[in-house]
């Protein structure tokens, strides 16, 4: 069963339910970027998360058993619209993340934005520790990113370097500024970014402010335990207020999009 729960001007009408999964295209029209403003286009920064009902962000330290077939469409298609994939070290090595494909489904949607084949992968660190030996360094479609600080260790930058991954200085320590990264992906021509966590680094975007949209999927799961939120680190001093866009419901899970308000 699938239900759509459009929100236009606060109100929140319901259309009736049919059996067939969401196309696609479908998933595409409903996710779509903001169209640019005049003048140079910002960056849109959008998250995409997933957490059981108490709150978990991941069940064994992966995000795959809260997960769902839909959950896996709509995660497919916002990397289909995404000009960059951002990820902190962490995921990327609990997720064994791989190069994004390109996707014959996309491709008309992608080549009509300006868009090159599939999203670039960055991946935000501050030690590098990372194994430059694995695919998503030796032999992606578009050449990985590694977001790092100018103090990062010399050897481990070359490393990087010589696996084929372009290194962005985001930060003038070790670590990463989360709007210096914004800024440096979109000084690359990356607009449309996405991040796929993990949670330290989706707090480090909502805490500096950069986070432009939430889509959260919420499973219909109870596991208790410690997992981490969706979001960690420190608090932000006022909580920061998203509108309901829109809604997406199959099989009880809920498919939420949410922008700044």
């Amino acid at each position: 069963m699938r239900r759509l729960f459009p929100v236009t001007d606060q109100t929140v009408p319901t259309t009736s339910a049919d059996e067939r999964e969401w196309s696609l295209d479908e998933l595409a029209e409903a996710y779509a970027y903001p169209p640019p403003g005049p003048g140079e286009p910002r960056p849109w920064l959008r998250a995409n998360m997933v957490s059981t009902l108490d709150g978990a962000a991941q069940h064994d330290g992966r995000s795959q058993p809260i997960s769902t077939a839909a959950d896996m469409r709509i995660f497919g298609t916002l990397r289909g619209l995404a000009d960059v994939v951002v990820a902190g070290a962490e995921t990327v090595r609990q997720e064994q993340y791989r190069p994004a494909r390109a996707r014959a489904e996309f491709a008309a949607r992608r080549e009509a934005a300006g868009q090159g084949p599939a999203p670039a992968i960055a991946v935000v660190t501050a030690s590098l520790d990372l194994d430059f030996s694995l695919p998503l360094f030796t032999s992606p479609l578009v050449p990985t990113l590694v977001l790092t600080g100018a103090a990062a260790a010399p050897d481990r930058v070359a490393a990087a370097e010589k696996a084929g991954a372009r290194v962005v200085i985001a930060g003038d320590g070790m670590g990463v500024d989360p709007a210096r990264a914004v800024r440096a992906l979109a000084g690359l021509g990356h607009t449309r970014l996405l991040t796929e966590g993990g949670p330290r680094l989706l707090g480090q975007f909502v805490a500096a402010g950069v986070l432009d949209e939430l889509c959260l999927t919420v499973s219909p799961m109870l596991t208790a335990g410690d997992a981490q939120r969706i979001a960690g680190g420190p608090s932000v001093a006022v909580p920061q207020r998203f509108a309901l866009m829109s809604l997406l419901e199959e099989n009880g899970f809920l498919f939420g999009r949410y922008g700044r308000a």
